[in-house]
């Protein structure tokens, strides 16, 4: 049950923003987004408190069974964002198979937003998408800080589910890889327990380290424009409206870092551990100052190699992304070590805004020390539909 507080301030957020589609003083779960609209969800929408991020291969032989796996998904994840099944929960016939696996029933659509995203592998020769792949879209290139497992990596098509109970996230991908088995295997998932990512009018969370996460996220409609939705630049329609989406599973050496002193876990985020005040200055959201030197001598205050420093859009040029992780844990690994990070999500409107940024901070961030980046996907979102009928990947098998 939620507490006062946490009932006033899940309402502050649903209030924020009419287009969310959420009403103001909605019940625990009855809160929803718009499905149908220029843009996918899950992508602006504020990020709710769960995630189950899925990649998939195809295993489809024809162009046509590709298409019914995308017809089908597409009503279905319009069904499951309003709090619906996707068929019968107890058929008439007692012999009959249920249509849908029932765990959420009754729950609500709980905030839960569904994005769809295709990998660069999908426009291989397999089923004659070469001519529909965007401008310069490829996996992303090696970088440093990276010991990925193939088995984390890649993938032709992902679901980003996201939603405000974690039951709901996980029914939504469980039954669209149900509905789609013939045709698609699961090939990795991360499931996220808490966000580690601000949007507009939420509070910053913390990540495992301790520290907050995305103070200075974007959140401006003039941001999203700029350095989020794509144009004409991909020289394909279909992502008119859409982004691109980078996953990478980031494991965290907690046992290690729980031993650095706060001093050092400070300097090397650049920002006070309790406040997020950036090491120049003394609150969370004050701007930070890359010249100003710290108190009692001519070093700066923010070192040049600490994450905000090399991350900060002053120093890359302009560069922004939008950051949407979550937090994930997934026991303890094979020597007994926490196996825990972050599931770093992102969108932007072409993902060597990424790239750029990851090797700058993969060759001198101190936070590297830290972490390993061990699971990574690109994937190109197509734009949102316009309405019920339509489905993603539309134009790929229209003559």
């Amino acid at each position: 049950m939620l507490g006062a507080g946490a009932t006033a301030a899940a309402a502050a957020a649903m209030a924020h923003d009419g287009a969310s589609g959420v009403e103001q003083g909605a019940l625990p779960g009855t809160e929803s987004h718009p499905f149908y609209g220029e843009h996918q969800a899950g992508i602006s929408t504020p990020p709710q408190d769960h995630l189950v991020f899925t990649s998939f291969d195809v295993t489809a032989r024809t162009p046509v069974e590709l298409q019914l796996v995308l017809a089908k998904w597409s009503a279905a994840m319009a069904e499951l964002t309003s709090g619906d099944p996707v068929g019968k929960v107890e058929p008439a016939r007692a012999n009959a198979v249920p249509g849908d696996t029932g765990e959420a029933d009754g729950m609500g659509p709980n905030g839960l937003t569904l994005t769809l995203g295709f990998g660069p592998s999908l426009f291989d020769g397999r089923f004659g998408l070469e001519p529909f792949k965007p401008a310069g879209f490829g996996p992303l290139p090696a970088m440093a800080g990276e010991s990925l497992d193939p088995a984390m990596t890649g993938g032709d098509l992902c679901i980003q589910a996201c939603a405000n109970d974690p039951q709901v996230a996980y029914h939504a991908v469980r039954n669209l890889a149900r509905m789609a088995r013939t045709s698609v295997k699961t090939r990795w998932t991360v499931l996220g327990f808490g966000r580690a990512s601000a949007g507009a009018n939420q509070s910053t969370p913390r990540n495992l380290m301790g520290f907050k996460d995305g103070t200075r996220n974007i959140t401006t409609g003039e941001d999203f424009a700029q350095h989020v939705w794509v144009g004409d630049e991909a020289g394909q329609p279909w992502m008119a409206g859409g982004s691109y989406l980078v996953a990478r599973k980031i494991h965290m050496m907690i046992e290690t870092w729980d031993e650095d002193p706060i001093n050092d876990q400070q300097s090397i985020f650049g920002r006070s551990k309790q406040e997020g005040a950036p090491l120049s200055g003394t609150r969370e959201h004050d701007v930070p100052d890359f010249h100003a030197a710290a108190a009692g001598g001519d070093a700066p205050a923010i070192p040049a190699d600490s994450h905000i420093a090399l991350a900060a859009h002053e120093n890359n040029g302009g560069t922004k992304i939008l950051r949407r992780g979550y937090n994930f844990t997934d026991g303890l690994d094979a020597v007994g070590r926490l196996d825990a990070g972050l599931m770093f999500l992102s969108f932007q409107r072409d993902p060597e805004q990424f790239v750029s940024l990851q090797r700058r901070l993969g060759a001198s961030d101190r936070l590297n020390e830290y972490i390993r980046h061990v699971g990574s996907g690109v994937f190109a979102v197509p734009g949102g539909l316009p309405a019920a009928g339509s489905y993603y990947g539309k134009e790929f098998f229209t003559k």
